[in-house]
């Protein structure tokens, strides 16, 4: 017992290198720390330039309000910051800094070198410190504004520079932590520069949308929506891809709230609710996304890197996501795409995720007729049955039109090609519709309809199923039995640590109940909510849509046409099938005539 280790206070190179390591992963946070300490300090410009990805060198110019000269020592000090005083501004932190870190930890495994001049100050001054050792501190020659310089990362600590990958990727790291607080700040002008060479320039003044293009490129605001909707203490703006534009790595996702670009689980999870049944598996949408709310309902201080946040009120925050990104995704109809004339559900340049059906192959044609087709699972709801324009059963013959008659969005009929595509012309120019792709999310709509209108048809149980599970968690399924109830499961606490599953929805009976249960409870523990119910029941009507849907080399007549379009214009997500397929894509005349070289 006498070789027991006995507890001893950390030297303070020891305990600033643990501190720095939270901060300091790569030369990328120490961009992303100093450039928020720039905004922070209201500057309208931040000039960035980094040699050898950041490894040698990392400078960051503002014109910000500057640090007094007496308080310069302190601003590389530990735990010594502007920002807050007392433990109540850490309920309400609007900056993006707060903790007093940032400078203290690239000062502890690097060379720092801040050059101020604050506004009401004489000159300006400069402070270089040495792996947490004070060097100089002297007069200097600069304008409003501050310079920081973090010099030789690691080199007091080489082993963290073996953790470090290529240069190439440290730069693209640096890139995107630039790019990311950027697009938050359009009224900001970021340059950033790798040695001599400029890699991005934003210009200060810019309008929201003209940001989101400079970082995202033009595609994104042509195959995207605005949304700007509040409720509750909270606002979400900002803007939305349509799902047939999407990525097959989510690294264009940006969340910000308050400002703040962050990284949350339930957010995430509220987003891929949303789209769950209009994006292509394994596909991920691409979106920029503000939060805000009240500072005092969000807590900053989770993490030291602070990307993430909690909310107070998550469960809220959850639904009011999901329910706004669903609400202005189901918005996305052809009556607002093929309206614009040079639209098109599959963006032109963009390659769509491979592996659709070959119709020919697998849905040989049968007998059925249409109309049996639309209505072989019920009558439409009476809501989508009025919405749905009148269509002449006469032969439509475009040519006999008026030229002031007015034309639908997807336009008229005039043509089917190979079985598998309907033409028609609009008032733009063409417009070609994947004729199964397009019935099949009609069907799917209707059929989700009827599950939505009535209440959900429940099977007792033969067997009832019992479970061993945690007390918390059988404390949680007692807290919201009425609420999974509500879904069409009946599960009862039935001991201390178990609890029973009594009834499920007719369309799961054959599902494993078990499973279903337990990834149930999970989903209301992390995130307060369970839509697992109706995303297993939502997947089984999406089969049986693209079953009874009409197969490809079934000859329409073109008011059988019409119907189908007609239809389109009154469905939500009519703008893509159940598997994320673009149902139909709109070429304008102007597109058209390119093609022909008409006009050159």
């Amino acid at each position: 017992m006498d070789d027991a280790p006995r507890i001893r206070p950390l030297s303070t190179f020891v305990a600033n290198q643990i501190a720095a390591g939270e901060v300091v992963e790569r030369p990328a946070s120490i961009v992303k720390e100093l450039v928020e300490n720039s905004l922070d300090a209201g500057a309208g410009s931040v000039r960035i330039g980094v040699e050898q990805a950041g490894v040698r060198l990392v400078r960051v110019r503002d014109d910000g309000d500057g640090i007094h000269p007496e308080d310069l020592r302190l601003a590389v000090a530990r735990h010594a910051t502007s920002k807050i005083e007392n433990p109540a501004d850490l309920q309400a932190v609007a900056s993006f800094g707060f903790r007093g870190e940032a400078l203290a930890s690239a000062a502890s495994v690097a060379k720092l070198t801040v050059t101020s001049r604050h506004a009401d100050a004489d000159g300006a001054w400069t402070l270089e410190v040495d792996g947490g050792e004070e060097r100089a501190y002297r007069p200097a020659a600069h304008p409003q504004g501050t310079t920081v310089e973090v010099a030789h990362l690691f080199h007091n600590t080489p082993a963290r520079r073996k953790f470090l990958k290529t240069e190439r990727t440290e730069l693209l790291h640096i890139e995107t932590a630039v790019r990311r607080i950027a697009l938050a700040h359009p009224a900001v002008g970021f340059t950033l520069a790798a040695g001599s060479r400029s890699l991005n320039g934003l210009v200060a003044g810019a309008t929201m949308d003209e940001r989101m293009a400079a970082v995202l490129s033009d595609s994104f605001l042509e195959n995207s929506v605005a949304i700007d909707e509040a409720g509750a203490g909270l606002r979400l703006h900002g803007r939305v891809g349509v799902p047939t534009y999407s990525d097959n790595r989510p690294n264009r996702q940006h969340l910000y709230v308050n400002g703040r670009p962050v990284r949350d689980r339930l957010a995430a999870h509220a987003v891929r609710q949303a789209y769950r049944d209009v994006l292509f598996h394994g596909r991920h949408p691409v979106f920029v996304l503000f939060l805000e709310l009240d500072a005092g309902a969000v807590d900053v201080n989770v993490h030291p890197t602070k990307d993430e946040v909690r909310f107070r009120r998550s469960r809220d925050v959850h639904d009011f996501l999901f329910g706004k990104l669903a609400k202005a995704l189901r918005d996305l109809r052809p009556s607002a795409a093929a309206a614009s004339p040079a639209s098109t559900a599959a963006p032109a340049g963009t390659a769509l995720p491979q592996g659709h059906f070959d119709f020919r192959r697998n849905h040989p044609s049968d007998p059925v007729s249409l109309a049996r087709l639309f209505h072989a699972h019920g009558a439409a709801s009476a809501a989508v049955a009025e919405a749905r324009p009148h269509v002449s059963r006469q032969p439509l013959d475009m040519r006999d039109a008026p030229p002031t008659a007015a034309v639908p969005p997807l336009g008229h009929a005039i043509a089917q090609l190979h079985g598998v595509y309907l033409l028609a012309q609009n008032a733009q120019g063409l417009v070609m519709v994947d004729m199964h792709a397009a019935h099949e999310r009609i069907t799917y709509e209707r059929m989700k309809a009827q599950l939505l209108a009535g209440s959900v048809r429940r099977q007792a149980l033969l067997l009832p199923v019992a479970l061993d599970v945690s007390p918390a968690e059988a404390d949680l399924v007692e807290a919201h039995g009425a609420k999974l109830a509500a879904l069409g499961v009946v599960v009862e606490r039935s001991g201390p640590a178990s609890v029973t599953v009594r009834e499920v929805p007719a369309l799961l009976a054959g599902a494993d109940i078990a499973a279903l249960a337990r990834d149930m409870i999970d989903e209301l523990a992390e995130f307060g909510t369970t839509d697992l119910v109706r995303e297993r029941q939502e997947r089984l009507l999406a089969g049986a849509a693209c079953h009874a849907s009409v197969r490809a080399n079934r000859h329409l007549t073109l008011p059988e046409m019409d119907a189908v379009l007609r239809d389109m214009e009154a469905t939500e997500n009519a703008g893509q099938c159940n598997h994320g397929r673009p149902t139909f894509v709109a070429l304008s005349m102007a597109t058209l005539d390119g093609l022909f070289l008409r006009g050159q």
